[in-house]
């Protein structure tokens, strides 16, 4: 996920407010970005792709048109491809085929039926499988 200094900055303040472990409050909230649960469930072949869906409207969290990248999804949240959108966009089901052998993490629900996923649980550190040492970013933005 590409993130510039600006949005880390943003981010980071964020430990300002929730409690918990500065490091792993990060990764939970960029495990929570509506791009990277798209890219997560399988409806985008990269994160790139992934929010470039969701900036043209694919997607709807809870029934509402979502076209916001960084929109942070909640515990609860259900994230579907817009009704108008299922029938003429082949590249959605394209992406959930091709990526079928890349399994949903636990704390996501996907059906595959519907073109829908849920959101079961916020993302926990163990459930981050990309090797980041976020206590260095931690240590940088605390300066």
């Amino acid at each position: 996920m590409e993130l510039e200094k600006n949005n880390l900055e943003d981010i980071s303040k964020w430990h300002l407010i929730k409690k918990g472990i500065t490091g792993e409050n990060l990764l939970q909230i960029l495990e929570s970005r509506l791009d990277n649960v798209v890219y997560r469930l399988g409806f985008g072949a990269s994160r790139a792709q992934a929010r470039q869906l969701v900036n043209h409207g694919q997607f709807a969290v809870n029934g509402q048109r979502v076209d916001i990248p960084s929109y942070l999804v909640k515990a609860g949240d259900v994230i579907t491809v817009r009704e108008n959108k299922k029938k003429e966009n082949g590249a959605i089901k394209a992406n959930i085929e091709a990526n079928s052998a890349r399994p949903v993490p636990a704390w996501l629900e996907l059906n595959n039926e519907t073109l829908s996923g849920k959101v079961v649980r916020l993302a926990s550190r163990e459930d981050v499988d990309i090797p980041v040492e976020e206590h260095l970013i931690v240590e940088l933005y605390s300066k």
